[in-house]
């Protein structure tokens, strides 16, 4: 098409990329360049775009044509050698242009910062901790004691509170002498251990009794270094009483006739919720173990790509429910030097992550074919709703080509010979059996339902 180039490494991950374009095709540019300005430039005699290009040369020169096509052809020359060159750009290039800004034909240089590729070393035998899939008969209980506790009878008590028991409280919460009116209530129905206002108030409930009056302060949940002083007038204590497990009551409060069909239901439930849970845990920590592997250093410009990509995607998700990044910080009074700081550490995870997947696929020679290639751009054409050749010509004509798209589906792949070679543990350190990670056959409702509670 008119433009030749070359690469040279410069130094360390640094490239060089060369780039002449010739006469004809700059012309081309030029050509497009008076069109613009034609849009722009009133010439007596003539409607506004309608000059031809001889009338506007003598009117405004050639200089201002030309330097406007080089400001508009110069990123696509460049795109164009980056894609014919297969050079993995990672941040914005130093361009300078050696000739051709006055007349005949165009050549710069761009110097580009690349991904660097690095060697990673023992990822195949790493444990990797997933939570265990088969639920515990305590934990069976706690989730049959949630529907015994829906008709559950509070019974007056007289004994100091304890953790579960409901206690009827006058609260006050003032600031500064003011009365916090969220905080003011009399005869309010309290859960002690609920963490449902500061943990003070749950310590100082814990072995109070009917007539206490208690004083204290605790700081703001939300505001720092303002304190909140309480005052609480525990009118009674209450017990929760669940009623007995029995083949009556499960006929009566839920869909299942016996206490052994519930139990069963319930195993089954936690069972494939667990599942889902370890599956997700086993990908997810899989790679944060395997940015532990990477000794190497990443550059910033990377780790400062990573970071504007969460950011948005956070922004978007908080959009979606109505809110802006600044209300969000304040709501879960989240500092933002420690929140920057977070956001960093897992923009620098994941470009570790990207580049040792990067180096396994290599090193593994995972080949990424036509199919996986067609698979995928049928999944991005669905998402962006169009079809998989409509996308492929746009991507060619405007986009990097399909070398990114590649190199995902080499990332993805290279993941998921990863987590099928790793070491399986549960909490205590025990190996998991991979058969007990694999889900038994669902309906799509079951398992969307399966997958909603671990999201």
């Amino acid at each position: 098409d008119g433009d030749e180039e070359t690469q040279e490494r410069i130094f360390g991950p640094r490239v060089k990329l060369t780039v002449e374009v010739d006469q004809e095709t700059f012309d081309e540019a030029i050509e497009k360049a008076f069109r613009k300005i034609a849009q722009d430039v009133r010439v007596p005699g003539f409607r506004k775009g309608k000059a031809p290009r001889p009338v506007l040369e003598s009117h405004i020169g050639t200089e201002y044509a030309r330097a406007q096509a080089l400001e508009d052809a110069i990123p696509g020359y460049y795109a164009d050698a980056v894609r014919a060159e297969a050079v993995d750009v990672i941040a914005a290039p130093d361009l300078s242009l050696t000739s051709g800004e006055e007349e005949g034909p165009v050549a710069f240089e761009a110097v580009v910062e690349t991904r660097p590729i690095i060697s990673v070393a023992g990822y195949a035998d790493i444990d990797v901790e997933v939570p265990k899939p088969a639920p515990s008969d305590e934990e069976v209980q706690e989730q049959l004691d949630v529907q015994r506790r829906q008709s559950a009878e509070l019974v007056d008590v007289e004994r100091p509170a304890s953790l579960g028991d409901q206690v009827s409280i006058d609260i006050q919460g003032t600031v500064d002498g003011e009365a916090l009116p969220g905080l003011t209530a009399d005869d309010y129905l309290y859960s002690v251990g609920s963490g449902g206002i500061v943990e003070e108030v749950d310590e100082q409930l814990q072995g109070a009794e009917a007539g206490d009056e208690l004083s204290f302060s605790a700081s703001h949940p939300v505001q720092d270094e303002v304190t909140i002083d309480f005052m609480i007038k525990v009118q009674g204590v209450k017990e929760e009483v669940l009623p007995e497990l029995t083949d009556e009551w499960v006929e009566e409060n839920t869909e299942h006739d016996t206490v052994e069909e519930l139990r069963s239901e319930t195993i089954q439930r936690m069972t494939m919720m667990r599942i889902f849970q370890a599956n997700a845990a086993m990908r997810e920590n899989t790679a944060t173990a395997l940015a532990e592997l990477v000794e190497d250093s990443v550059p910033d410009s990377m780790v400062n790509g990573e970071m504007s990509e969460q950011l948005q995607q956070l922004a978007m998700r908080l959009q979606g429910q109505g809110m802006n990044l600044e209300t969000w910080m304040q709501m879960t009074g989240q500092d933002p030097e420690s929140f920057t700081q977070e956001l960093r550490e897992a923009a620098e995870r994941s470009a570790k992550v990207d580049l040792a997947l990067r180096a396994i696929a290599t090193t593994e020679n995972i080949e990424v074919d036509d199919d996986d290639i067609e698979e995928e751009l049928e999944r991005m054409a669905e998402q962006f709703q169009t079809t998989a050749p409509d996308l492929r010509r746009q991507i060619d004509d405007e986009g990097d080509g399909l070398g990114p798209i590649e190199a995902e589906i080499g990332k993805r792949k290279a993941l998921e010979w990863l987590v099928a070679e790793v070491n399986l543990v549960d909490e205590e350190g025990n190996t998991v059996d991979r058969g007990e990670m694999e889900l038994p056959d669902l309906t799509e409702a079951e398992s969307d339902e399966a997958s909603d509670s671990v999201t």
